[in-house]
């Protein structure tokens, strides 16, 4: 392999080494004041998006033994990786994409599986690890507010039915 081609397949494979998931995306279209935007917006969620050689980013991928994308690396493609959650870079390249219409996702990989475009659009379907972290709070607080409300209710029968006997009685 020629050094030039060595040195991009090992940058490529620097960018697939920071991120557990990878978005491949058709770039053709976009302007440089949308990509700047999106790479903003992107960077807000730890993400980044970058421009990379289909070869190169093949090669890098299968030495990382990452599920076979070959199907996807067609025309101009970019890589969207890093991040916190998956979930919410999905969230902000769909929303670019019904804004502007443009960066048409192809697929992925998350971990060891392959994603279809459907399963990225899925995956931005997904609660935010903020909202799923409050809802797993309120399902384990449930059970204490139901044990009280039963512990509170024996005092407060007795209560109502020695009012009811006092009242009989006046």
């Amino acid at each position: 392999m020629r050094p030039e081609k060595k040195y991009l397949v090992e940058e490529v494979g620097r960018h697939l080494d920071k991120s557990e998931y990878l978005f491949l995306a058709d770039y053709k279209g976009i302007t440089v004041a949308e990509t700047a935007a999106l790479r903003e917006t992107l960077a807000q969620n730890n993400a980044e998006f970058h421009v990379v050689k289909n070869s190169a980013l093949g090669v890098a991928a299968k030495e990382r033994n990452l599920p076979d994308i070959s199907a996807l690396l067609a025309g101009p493609t970019a890589v969207i990786l890093g991040g916190d959650t998956p979930s919410e870079v999905a969230k902000v390249l769909i929303k670019f994409h019904k804004d502007k219409e443009k960066v048409e996702l192809k697929g992925g990989t998350l971990e060891d599986r392959f994603l279809t475009q459907e399963d990225i659009s899925e995956l931005s379907k997904l609660p935010s690890l903020e909202v799923l972290r409050s809802q797993l709070l309120g399902l384990l607080n449930t059970p204490a507010q139901q044990m009280v409300r039963v512990m509170q209710a024996v005092p407060e029968g007795m209560l109502n039915v020695l009012q009811a006997r006092s009242k009989q009685d006046a």
